[in-house]
């Protein structure tokens, strides 16, 4: 997810009451949440790179360890040196340590809801876990953890009683749960029918994504892999279930001899072992064949991010 989402977690928990635990929760909760994102700095070396490194190292199981320990280990010394003039208390290691965990381990379980999707046991294997649960971005999660949040904020500066100035807060989170809870499920079930439905149409589907869109919860797009190549297709709980499908098969054009060896560079391969859905198309440059590889979540042959070209298509590059 992105990190106003992750950011508005940290706070939804703080306000919940758990500011309450220790001195530098709030921090504690907001870093914590966010800090499996330090990988982000990859993009600084290059964005290829950072393509093949995010969501790995630091959202996988080793980090679900040493991340809560080191962010303990970081607030201890901060309040050692914010203690002020009138020697305020230490924060207590148990609290720190117990709040670090509940933000940190917040942070892979929110990625894993998306297609973008997380390797969760890095560094002992590099696979990809996905739910399609959740758009990358979603509005809904943001109004009911920034409202809830925000409202427990202003209660509890009026001075009201712990119970109730937390209490948004909380049911801020108990709806989150549910409406994760939700889209998991309409997730399921829509991934049954399209399933279903390409069987009936003699697709033979490999592999099916049936991925959340921006705002709507009640449309998906939808990517099949058949023996026969990519199709894509859209679904519609409004109304009756409906699924469409594009009938223009997308060739993954992955046998070619020029595509074969741009495979074998270094950008290739590390955008290979990123994708979930690739395919490739091939034109001529100046200097011969350029292949641009592609992921059908992101991409289509000719528009979209995710994807890399590499010039000549040689084993040099």
């Amino acid at each position: 997810m992105d990190n106003l989402c992750h950011t508005l977690v940290g706070a939804a928990l703080a306000e919940s009451g758990l500011r309450r635990r220790t001195r530098l929760a709030v921090p504690t909760l907001l870093i914590g949440a966010n800090l499996p994102d330090l990988d982000a700095l990859a993009y600084v070396r290059d964005p290829l790179f950072a393509l093949g490194f995010r969501r790995g190292w630091t959202h996988g199981v080793l980090a679900l360890v040493v991340l809560p320990v080191a962010l303990t280990g970081l607030m201890l010394a901060a309040g050692r040196l914010t203690r002020g003039r009138k020697k305020a208390p230490p924060p207590d290691a148990r609290s720190l340590l117990l709040l670090s965990a509940i933000a940190v381990w917040s942070h892979p379980f929110l990625d894993l809801l998306n297609t973008y999707g997380v390797r969760l046991l890095m560094p002992f294997s590099e696979r990809w876990f996905y739910a399609d649960t959740l758009f990358i971005v979603d509005p809904w999660l943001w109004l009911l953890l920034g409202g809830g949040a925000l409202w427990s904020w202003v209660l509890r500066r009026k001075g009201r009683s712990h119970a109730v100035a937390e209490r948004p807060a909380r049911l801020a989170g108990i709806g989150a749960m549910v409406y994760i809870g939700c889209m998991g499920i309409s997730a399921a079930a829509a991934r049954g029918i399209v399933h279903a439905e390409a069987v009936a149409e003699g697709l033979d589907p490999i592999a099916t994504m049936v991925a959340p869109g921006p705002a709507n919860p009640f449309v998906r797009s939808v990517v099949l892999r058949t023996p026969g190549g990519y199709r894509r297709g859209r679904f519609r709980w409004l109304g009756s279930p409906t699924f469409t499908l594009d009938p223009r098969p997308v060739v993954p054009e992955l046998d070619q001899p020029e595509v074969e060896a741009a495979a074998a560079t270094p950008a290739g391969s590390t955008f290979l072992r990123w994708s979930r859905f690739p395919a490739a198309t091939v034109r001529n440059g100046e200097s011969g064949p350029i292949v641009r590889f592609y992921d059908l979540r992101y991409a289509g042959p000719r528009a979209g991010w995710a994807a890399v070209e590499v010039p000549r298509g040689t084993r040099e590059q």
